[in-house]
């Protein structure tokens, strides 16, 4: 269904902390809804603790002017202090706002030893109770946030509206980010191969991944790795350990070109995920795309996207025994399909979503 009105409806889409994969679901809008007029600004993801407690003010340095327009819609990412920019813009006062989690901070495990944040919960709660439509990729990141705000409004001293958490949940819905629909796979699969390919911090728990792949070592189980991700400053000890460790088994190593990434998708059997933080798993749903077989645990969203059949258990060990019985072909499992995910499949849902608010207007 095609918008009708005409003009086009006016779309303003705010994205503060603008990681590669934000950047990529805003022009994913832009180009799969053309029936809409975007006006996308956004915010480098540096800096973290300033950009979530701070884009109102980086947005009036950069963006005065396209904030100071008369828009049909507004459409921010979670990272967007919306409540606030909406208080010192009144003119955004009539227009339909959404707010898309792609993550949210009630979530997040803190690193250790690290005080708890406030700002970031606020930020996240405000700008929820601002908006007429909260959206979120998976309903594991929209139930963990309502519990996060549930146990959070317990712990205030007085005054906390414990109510707002139904509220929250009457004006939510969940509506995953899409991926780039499907090309065309031409590279041959490299036997036993086994692609871990996330960033290379904590919360993507690359400890249980190194100790599962040592006691397939031990037992001696052959495979190559293909190990891939965004790196940064400070990079976990147990990459430098494994490097070592594995040297005979990597066949790629580090961050690669999108071309190359690409390439190397194709060519591994497997694609292993050991999160204990992630809120719907593209990096896994990309790989499957190319070809790969999921091993995810029984955790998060993966059990919301992936069958049993492809679900581990909490640790190493039950990893090293699901890949083990893979490896040794006492068990066969398919590539699953995750068509549904595309953009072409979801494009017409988040039409659906944008023209449903303008109605009630």
């Amino acid at each position: 269904m095609q918008a009708s009105n005409n003009p086009r409806k006016k779309v303003l889409l705010l994205s503060a902390y603008n990681t590669p994969s934000h950047k990529s679901w805003c022009n994913g809008l832009i180009e799969h809804l053309p029936d809409f007029d975007w006006e996308y600004i956004h915010l480098p993801p540096r800096y973290f603790s300033w950009r979530i407690r701070g884009n109102p003010l980086s947005f009036i340095h950069k963006f005065s002017e396209q904030l100071k327009q008369e828009y049909d819609i507004v459409f921010a990412t979670s990272m967007v202090d919306l409540a606030t920019i909406c208080g010192i813009y009144p003119n955004l006062a009539n227009a339909k706002k959404v707010v898309y989690f792609h993550e949210n901070q009630f979530a997040y495990p803190q690193s250790p030893n690290a005080p708890e944040r406030l700002e970031p919960l606020m930020v996240n709660l405000y700008s929820a109770l601002a908006a007429d439509q909260v959206v979120f990729n998976s309903e594991h990141n929209r139930s963990s946030l309502l519990v996060g705000i549930s146990s959070f409004m317990q712990k205030m001293p007085d005054f906390s509206p414990v109510s707002i958490v139904d509220d929250l949940k009457q004006k939510s819905c969940v509506l995953p980010v899409p991926i780039k629909d499907q090309q065309i796979v031409e590279n041959k699969k490299i036997p036993n191969s086994i692609i871990w390919n996330h960033r290379w911090e904590y919360d993507k728990n690359p400890e249980d991944f190194f100790a599962a792949l040592s006691i397939l070592k031990n037992r001696n189980i052959d495979f190559k790795l293909i190990i891939m991700g965004q790196q940064f400053r400070s990079i976990p000890d147990v990459f430098t350990e494994a490097k070592e460790a594995f040297a005979e088994n990597i066949i790629c190593w580090g961050e690669q070109s999108r071309g190359d990434y690409l390439s190397w998708l194709s060519q591994g059997e497997y694609i292993v995920s050991t999160a204990i933080h992630e809120f719907q798993g593209l990096s896994v749903m990309e790989g499957v795309q190319h070809g790969a077989i999921p091993i995810v645990p029984n955790r998060l969203s993966y059990p919301e996207i992936f069958s049993n059949d492809y679900l581990y258990g909490d640790d190493s060990t039950d990893l090293a025994d699901f890949l083990e019985r893979l490896l040794t072909h006492k068990s066969k499992l398919s590539v699953p399909s995750v068509d549904e995910y595309t953009w072409s499949v979801l494009n017409g849902s988040y039409r659906s979503l944008l023209l449903a608010l303008l109605d009630k207007s």
